[in-house]
């Protein structure tokens, strides 16, 4: 039952599915629409809802360049020769297209609770390397897998933005930090409730996409996909002194090891513990991880630009279509949209109730700003201060707050964009897959954040 479903919700898809760039304009206008419906300030001077599209449109610069370097790092680790070994005995492994598509969705969830972006760049390559060995096996369906990490616990990992930024008062509004204070790791990602979630949501996810699993379905042949090759070719011998120095390896490394020192001084300075260094975690500090990482596995300056090079084609979508859901963003705190979104689900609330109405609530706006959890530090004030009132506590509130922002990437395409890129693929072809694990899912994680509010 859950094949046939899986293919007729993809059939349906291919044909009345635009592309997500498509879905950003249209979202954008809704937005428009909603401000005017909303805001009687909006009927009244037309220009505000303007000014504060054009006013918010650059307002993520900062965050944009830091999600696109989660992937260009993601990527420059994932296709490093340590790590591309590694895929390649994974590939391996699968010897039927449904045990394959669910292995993939497997890495997808595992490594994304290390770092999204890492976990979006090795699932696809994961996903590549196994259709050239297994034929039969569904690509899209493999390509929908891959995605499952960013569509499930990905913000319950080391990388979940809302609670990174909980964790440091530096990192949150002032009047969130006077009202509120930092929230530890240990209060969010590391809490019990939130282990016992992630670990539902895996073994529920896997089941589901193994049933769902096309068992005669289309490969990237029949689909018209060029796999490529399955590893880059070796470089011919150094012809000049310039090449010598690209290759030779004492300088990246050196540098690679001035990085790790920095880092170890850095985060040493702001813990003394475990749990402590944890929470001394940001977006900048996973980043230089990543890219140290990568540089250290490649080895050489040619082989680590080669691999740079490689993974800028993954993020054109981010920043293309950023900037546009920023400009919606800015509509929605430039207005009173924000806020009567947020009313709509907070004050009508019970303590019990709670949890589950604030993952609604940031479902639905994931599918409108799918920020990657920038837009908690917006909300963070409405959703937490009630929280309080309610005598909910916080950090089960950042828990299910990204519960509901995880799973709408099921449905939102915009996050899809680095793997469809590398995958040769497009929205419509896997958002019929991922779409039926949100209809499974996402009353399961309405019972979870309830059942097992503290």
């Amino acid at each position: 039952m859950l094949e046939r479903l899986a293919l007729r919700l993809t059939a349906l898809a291919e044909r009345y599915m635009p592309d997500a760039f498509v879905f950003a304009l249209a979202a954008t206008l809704l937005t428009v629409l909603a401000a005017f419906v909303v805001d009687p300030a909006v009927r009244e001077e037309p220009q505000r809802v303007v000014l504060a599209w054009g006013n918010g449109f650059w307002e993520l610069s900062k965050f944009t360049l830091q999600m696109s370097m989660i992937i260009i790092g993601g990527y420059v680790l994932a296709s490093s020769p340590p790590i591309a070994r590694l895929i390649t005995w994974l590939a391996a492994k699968p010897r039927t297209g449904p045990g394959a598509i669910a292995t993939v969705a497997l890495a997808a969830m595992l490594t994304s609770l290390f770092n999204w972006g890492f976990s979006l760049i090795f699932s696809a390559l994961f996903a590549k390397a196994v259709a050239r060995r297994l034929q039969g096996v569904d690509y899209r369906a493999l390509g929908a897998a891959s995605f499952l990490g960013l569509g499930t616990v990905w913000a319950q990992g080391l990388s979940g933005s809302a609670a990174l930024q909980m964790a440091s008062v530096t990192s949150m509004p002032k009047a969130l930090a006077e009202t509120i204070g930092a929230i530890p790791l240990s209060e969010t990602i590391f809490r019990w409730q939130s282990l016992v979630c992630v670990s539902v949501e895996v073994v529920v996810v896997t089941l589901v996409v193994y049933f769902a699993a096309p068992r005669i379905g289309q490969d990237a042949r029949a689909l018209g996909v060029d796999l490529g090759e399955e590893a880059r070719p070796a470089d011919p011998p150094a012809a000049t002194p310039g090449e010598r120095w690209e290759r030779s390896p004492w300088m990246l490394q050196s540098v690679v090891a001035l990085g790790f020192a920095y880092l170890a001084l850095s985060i040493s300075s702001r813990a003394a513990t475990l749990v402590d260094g944890l929470n001394a975690l940001d977006v900048n500090t996973l980043n230089l991880v990543l890219l140290l990482l990568g540089a250290a596995l490649h080895r050489t300056p040619a082989a680590f630009m080669h691999a740079v090079k490689s993974a800028t084609p993954a993020v054109w979508g981010v920043l293309l279509q950023f900037p546009f859901y920023a400009g919606i963003s800015g509509i929605m705190t430039g207005t009173t949209l924000s806020h009567a979104m947020a009313n709509l689900f907070v004050n009508a609330s019970s303590a019990g109730a709670y949890p589950a109405l604030v993952t609604i609530y940031s479902a639905v706006l994931g599918v409108f700003v799918p920020s990657g959890g920038s837009k908690w530090v917006i909300e963070a004030p409405y959703v937490l201060g009630a929280a309080k009132s309610l005598g909910v506590p916080a950090g089960w509130m950042v828990v299910t707050y990204d519960l509901g922002e995880a799973v709408a990437n099921l449905v939102q395409p915009f996050w899809m964009l680095p793997i469809l890129a590398l995958l040769g693929l497009k929205a419509r072809d896997v958002i019929g897959h991922t779409f039926l694990v949100a209809v499974i899912l996402f009353p399961l994680i309405l019972v979870l954040v309830t059942v097992l509010r503290p």
